[in-house]
């Protein structure tokens, strides 16, 4: 499932608003978190996000980054495409491959990474994704991992040795 392009006007310095014509099918679905893509001046970017109805204009909205809007070179009033995918992921964003190798080493910490909830999985993913450095992402994957099988599941405390 996905949308056609379509074009917005960045008119909200923290949000997208989307017409609730065009996501009304993913909401029929029950569908709350898409991939989105989004080009501005030959610059393109893709990302995971949750859209909720806005409760003041019935259509739907999405967090929108200060770091994905300069990225775009996107200011207030500008103009840019967008388009809604159906999200298949099976987390919601996409896993790194260092976490990935390291819970397919640990089978006890993957068991403990599965049972969370898609939130917390979420959670840890991107806060493994904050390290640009391959190795300190294993690093912070390992810590990860002892901190899940000692029931330390508290994410601002995830990635610290103790």
């Amino acid at each position: 499932m996905k949308t056609d392009v379509f074009k917005i006007t960045h008119i909200d310095k923290y949000n997208i608003f989307i017409p609730a014509e065009i996501f009304q099918p993913f909401a029929d679905q029950k569908m709350n978190r898409v991939k989105v893509e989004i080009s501005h001046q030959q610059k393109n970017i893709d990302f995971y996000a949750a859209i909720k109805r806005d409760k003041n204009s019935g259509d739907f909205k999405m967090m929108f980054s200060k770091a994905k809007q300069k990225e775009l070179n996107l200011d207030l009033g500008d103009e840019f495409t967008i388009q809604l995918f159906e999200d298949t992921s099976k987390y919601g964003v996409d896993m790194p491959e260092e976490l990935e190798a390291v819970l397919m080493s640990d089978y006890d910490a993957y068991q403990i990474f599965e049972s969370l909830t898609k939130g917390k999985q979420r959670s840890i993913i991107y806060g493994v994704l904050r390290f640009k450095n391959s190795q300190q992402k294993i690093d912070k994957s390992l810590i990860m991992c002892e901190n899940l099988k000692r029931g330390n599941h508290e994410p601002i405390k995830m990635f610290k040795l103790e």
